[in-house]
């Protein structure tokens, strides 16, 4: 995969070429390098005749895929070797149930931060398998905020502390990982994952979807404190343990091969624009522009406490909601699409992956000061 990086890294991230920008929660847009080089190779992957598509999760050219884009991964994000890589299906969702059934140990609870929609319905799961405990929650703040660690009420002595990095529906995202001492710590950070730099010995588990910041859709990346794998009991599917997995190096089954194969090209990608530092200065860059002008405007507003602003996800409204279908069309004619929020919310939500050109914040930008010069 080695000779793909040039032509990856021949796209900016200033700019794109493709005629729309694509503001979705996801799936997401991917970086128009990674979609042209996956278009080069979808009929004959390295003059090997075949398509990834078809190709044997058995092969040696699998085998080839499976160990660059773990490499890549491990050296983007520093992994120590204390941790696991696991590249699994089910998409995040299937996490919410496979930690308790790896993690949570009998007569034992585990604590739960309640910040937004995802992390409610991990606790759902979590309550069908053994003790959940819902140590805080911003539920009566309609998640705009974060509870402050001092009231959290964890227990004695939990199994882990659980929490989502960053909720894309409300907008809402942790500054750092909290503080719980010796406690396992786990977070679901699907819609963060590759935008800024995780400590990791810090974490027990971190889990997060493809569809995001990764690749398409189907994939979920799992990376596990070697010294907690062998916990799940006897009853847990061998499909369901991340023991079995990790022995099985993710091949267990037939994994989302063509997805594992995009990830891995998206990790080159990140790597040729100057890495995890690259993507979380862009980041911070997207959303503080974005947020900068919403701040200052009369006429749209974002609910969300600023010190806990994603980001990733920018939920804004307008003064008028009568003007929202007005708002979505001429985005869309004018190029710029799913930015209608979610319906839990309400309102707008501009989703700025990686993959998110400054140029998609720059139109959207000089959109929003059109509409509002012409409506306010």
């Amino acid at each position: 995969m080695n000779n793909s990086v040039s032509e990856l890294a021949s796209t900016p991230m200033s700019t794109t070429e493709r005629d729309v920008f694509n503001f979705g929660a996801g799936p997401a847009m991917l970086p128009a390098a990674v979609m042209r080089q996956a278009q080069q190779e979808l009929l004959d992957w390295r003059g090997t005749g075949i398509s990834v598509i078809e190709m044997s999760h058995r092969s040696t050219h699998f085998a080839g895929i499976v160990e660059e884009s773990e490499s890549d991964l491990r050296e983007l994000l520093n992994i120590p070797d204390s941790h696991r890589i696991l590249f699994l299906q089910g998409g995040a969702s299937s996490q919410f149930a496979m930690v308790p059934m790896n993690l949570l140990r009998e007569q034992q609870s585990a604590d739960y931060i309640h910040t937004g929609i995802w992390s409610g319905k991990a606790i759902k799961e979590a309550k069908k398998i053994g003790l959940a405990n819902v140590a805080a929650s911003s539920e009566a703040e309609n998640f705009l905020t974060i509870p402050p660690q001092a009231t959290w009420s964890l227990s004695e002595e939990p199994s882990y502390v659980y929490y989502t990095d960053n909720e894309t529906i409300g907008g809402l995202e942790f500054s750092d990982a909290p503080d719980v001492g010796s406690v396992p710590l786990v977070s679901d950070m699907t819609s963060n994952f590759l935008s800024r730099p995780v400590d990791f010995s810090k974490y027990a588990v971190v889990f997060a979807g493809s569809q995001k910041n990764i690749g398409p859709a189907g994939l979920v990346i799992v990376i596990v404190r070697e010294d907690l794998l062998g916990n799940a009991g006897d009853n847990i599917p061998s499909l369901y343990d991340y023991a079995i997995q990790s022995k099985e190096n993710s091949l267990y089954n037939t994994p989302p091969t063509f997805t594992w194969y995009m990830a891995g090209l998206v990790f080159k990608w990140v790597k040729s624009q100057g890495g995890i530092a690259a993507m979380q200065a862009n980041s911070e860059s997207k959303s503080g522009r974005l947020y900068d002008y919403i701040d200052q405007s009369q006429f749209y507003a974002n609910p969300v406490e600023p010190e806990f602003r994603s980001r990733m996800n920018v939920p804004f409204t307008l003064a008028n909601d009568e003007l929202n279908d007005s708002f979505l069309n001429l985005a869309n004619d004018a190029g710029m699409v799913e930015l209608k929020g979610h319906r839990s919310v309400g309102g707008m939500r501009a989703s700025l992956y990686n993959a998110m050109p400054e140029d998609g914040v720059n139109c959207l930008l000089d959109f929003m000061r059109e509409f509002e010069k012409q409506h306010a």
